[in-house]
């Protein structure tokens, strides 16, 4: 990462692979971010990242989708596009799930991202933004939630 230093206030997307994520703080202008097979789980504490408007987080380990939505929509309000793909919080066909579950979690993460545009690799309908205000609201998010483990939170000297 030594090769990145210096250039974090110009750099405005990222993909990274691997297990120590600090360094992503001093990209303070990142908009677009893949952290797909990192081995992230539910109660993973994220930086305020408040340009990011980009995130996938495909194949790795979230399990609680409240727990980790609660997170994400304080640390990342702006998002537009979110893909959380082949994580067993994000039901789908293609992993078991149920139209009804896939539905329902569709829902549930639309409540909490208002600019969210498209979600896994399906655009966002009106009707769909609509039900999912009918049905959560911004009550859905979990209020004493203890974030154990922190990928993004600095821990600099």
């Amino acid at each position: 990462m030594k090769t990145l230093a210096g250039f974090g206030q110009y750099s405005r997307r990222a993909r990274y692979e691997g297990g120590d994520l600090r360094f992503l703080l001093d990209f303070p202008q990142l908009t677009c971010l893949v952290l797909d097979h990192n081995s992230i789980e539910s109660h993973v504490k994220i930086a305020a990242a408040p340009n990011l408007q980009t995130l996938w987080v495909n194949h790795n380990k979230i399990k609680n989708l409240g727990l980790f939505i609660s997170t994400l929509c304080k640390s990342c309000p702006n998002l537009k596009y979110l893909s959380m793909m082949n994580n067993e919080a994000a039901p789908s066909y293609f992993n078991g799930g149920t139209y009804q579950q896939y539905a329902d979690y569709r829902h549930f993460v639309i409540a909490h991202f208002p600019k969210l545009e498209m979600l896994d690799d399906k655009k966002i309908e009106d009707s769909e933004r609509s039900e999912a205000k009918r049905i959560y609201g911004r009550k859905a998010i979990p209020r004493n939630v203890t974030a154990t483990r922190s990928i993004l939170e600095s821990t600099k000297p």
